[in-house]
């Protein structure tokens, strides 16, 4: 048996000739929280359906708690617990109700649904809006909801699939520390998210997975340690200035620029002693070209630092659909 709570191994799935997983191996340790970053289009999302029995892989292997999710998926299922980004409750039910019906599909005795129902909105501060319509809860509200419906089975294991996407930062903070203490109680989450101040926060490991692939493991700070030196950090005032930029400062740092269009910003690494040399160097070019800037400096590495050196865009690119059968296999849904 592996030592690894979530084990899996060149793990593959195509949606006719996309290769939305191309020999992914992951393993997670126990009572750990493991962060699972990657564009949108990576995989992460089709990975973690096989994770959850929720597709059959093509080929590979993987097993939860020990159990293949292949050929024991209802007891994979027993064991682990799923929330996404999207809150999937019912509307016209309660909160309360809502947690009892999940309890019972889990297969607890009544009354053990309904303790459990208490003791998911007690932790997720959802008791005193229990018994009301979950039509009448704001969206961060349905999002603890859904979160608090994956835990009433009391899963070993915990895969949040973007959970906190679209949240305000006073939930965000919130669902982080709620994270926190499962952890400390035992429990094994895996976190997919686009957040990448979230994966430094929470995550004891990361894998960045790109086109299909694992590209790169470690703890934060290891991945952070990879980029070796500091960082030439440039923000432009004008979009249309950004290409020119871009061109411009690799006559100046260590290694290709990365930018990213949305923030109309550039990264690139200097290397060891060298920032004010950089930093003087490209103040002087970005100023002669009549490059106006919002912010220049040099810092220290961060993880998106990192992420943009490791796939050369950010995380805007659509993802395969996920609903599509692969090829050659056919999905299935959780019962």
């Amino acid at each position: 048996m592996s030592n690894f709570i979530i084990d899996a191994h060149d793990i593959r799935v195509a949606y006719g000739e996309t290769k939305a997983l191309d020999g992914v191996d992951l393993q997670v340790e126990a009572g750990t929280v493991l962060g699972l970053l990657g564009p949108n289009g990576a995989g992460k999302t089709t990975l973690v359906r096989v994770l959850a029995t929720l597709l059959k892989p093509g080929s590979g292997s993987a097993t939860v708690g020990g159990l293949n999710v292949v050929t024991h998926a209802q007891e994979v299922r027993q064991i682990i617990g799923l929330a996404g980004q999207y809150a999937a409750v019912d509307e016209a039910l309660t909160g309360r109700e809502n947690l009892v019906m999940v309890g019972r599909l889990y297969g607890l005795a009544k009354n053990d649904a309904k303790a459990a129902a208490v003791g998911a909105l007690d932790r997720l501060n959802l008791t005193d809006a229990a018994d009301r319509p979950v039509r009448t809860y704001s969206g961060g509200m349905r999002r603890r909801l859904d979160l608090g419906a994956s835990l009433v089975g009391r899963p070993k294991v915990l895969i949040l699939d973007e959970p906190t996407t679209g949240l305000d930062p006073r939930t965000r903070i919130d669902m982080w520390n709620f994270m926190r203490d499962l952890v400390k109680e035992g429990t094994t989450v895996l976190l997919t998210t686009q957040y990448l101040d979230e994966a430094d926060e929470l995550a004891d490991k990361i894998v960045v997975i790109d086109k299909g692939r694992v590209i790169a493991k470690g703890t934060s700070e290891e991945l952070k340690t990879q980029l070796g030196g500091d960082v030439l950090d440039v923000k432009v005032r004008n979009a249309s200035d950004l290409t020119l930029a871009t061109e411009l400062l690799t006559q100046v740092g260590n290694g290709k620029p990365q930018s990213d269009t949305n923030e109309r910003r550039i990264r690139v690494a200097v290397g060891d002693n060298q920032g004010v040399d950089v930093l003087l160097a490209a103040v002087r070019s970005l100023d002669e070209n009549k490059i106006v800037l919002d912010d220049i400096g040099i810092r220290r590495p961060s993880l998106d630092d990192v992420f943009l050196s490791l796939t050369g865009r950010d995380t805007h690119d659509d993802e395969p659909d996920a609903s599509a059968k692969p090829s050659g296999r056919r999905s299935r849904s959780a019962k």
